[in-house]
């Protein structure tokens, strides 16, 4: 199973001719504008899932009771499976539609897994949390220990994000836990795991570093790793295109390219 990542440029598009099994939206971009986009690919028969950026997992400020309701809400709605957001910090006293690192210590496990069980407990259900892309980073613990740390002790899943684990092991080797995609997978409860993101990034000569800019297409070996982990443990495949979103047939072709049907 296959899904897409739907955007604002999608919307003039002949959404019954992209071949995705299901689409994923950011609940913050719907909960006032009109839904009727996202009941129209329900009644293609195809389930659209939450992914959000706003949670402030990893932050300090108080969970927003008003806004998680405003998703539960969307998610009764919808009659979506999954919610998802980031495990990061996304701005305290404003919104800043930008994530940012949490210290890959115990304390912090704790204090995050916290926050993530009080948001499961307004929203009556579990939610995942994605494992994020960083660009500098302090803790004794490996990424994929402080992982399973937040998660365990929260009881919630795991978005698994193998462009974000093969971005950070480009950019910072095995310093500070960057395991390899494979490394890093062998560490982490699949069991728990909703289902996998891919999607393309680019180097940044400015900063010497790989950028993760969902702008390309999503390198051969991300897009083998998805499939053998479909294969092997059911996990659907979600591909993200943000920036720079290419033609109707562009997006198909990478959806053919992540098939289930085409691992060997």
């Amino acid at each position: 199973m296959t899904g897409l990542g739907y955007r604002r440029e999608m919307r003039d598009w002949d959404m019954s001719a992209v071949t995705a099994d299901f689409f994923e939206v950011a609940p913050e971009n719907w909960i006032h504008r009109d839904r009727a986009p996202l009941h129209r690919l329900l009644a293609s028969g195809r389930p659209v899932q939450l992914h959000g950026v706003s949670l402030n997992l990893g932050g300090t400020s108080v969970i927003d009771p008003v806004f998680v309701r405003h998703v539960r809400a969307l998610l009764d709605e919808l009659g979506s499976e999954h919610y998802s957001d980031h495990l990061a910090a996304s701005g305290d006293a404003h919104q800043l539609y930008d994530l940012f690192p949490i210290p890959f210590t115990p304390a912090e496990a704790r204090r995050v897994a916290d926050r993530i069980a009080r948001v499961q407990d307004l929203l009556g259900r579990r939610i995942a949390v994605e494992n994020s892309t960083w660009y500098t980073n302090v803790g004794e613990l490996d990424e994929p220990d402080f992982l399973m740390a937040v998660v365990q002790r929260a009881d919630c899943r795991i978005l698994l994000d193998l462009n974000n684990i093969a971005v950070n092991h480009k950019n910072h080797g095995k310093n500070h836990g960057a395991c390899t995609p494979q490394e890093f997978i062998a560490r982490v409860d699949l069991a728990r795991v909703s289902y996998l993101h891919v999607a393309g990034h680019e180097y940044d000569e400015r900063f010497g570093l790989y950028v993760d800019t969902h702008s390309q297409p999503v390198e051969p070996p991300t897009a083998a790793l998805a499939q053998d982990l479909h294969a092997r443990h059911g996990l659907p495949i979600l591909l993200e295109w943000d920036n720079d979103v290419p033609a109707l047939d562009v997006i198909n072709r990478q959806l053919s390219c992540l098939q289930p049907s085409l691992t060997t």
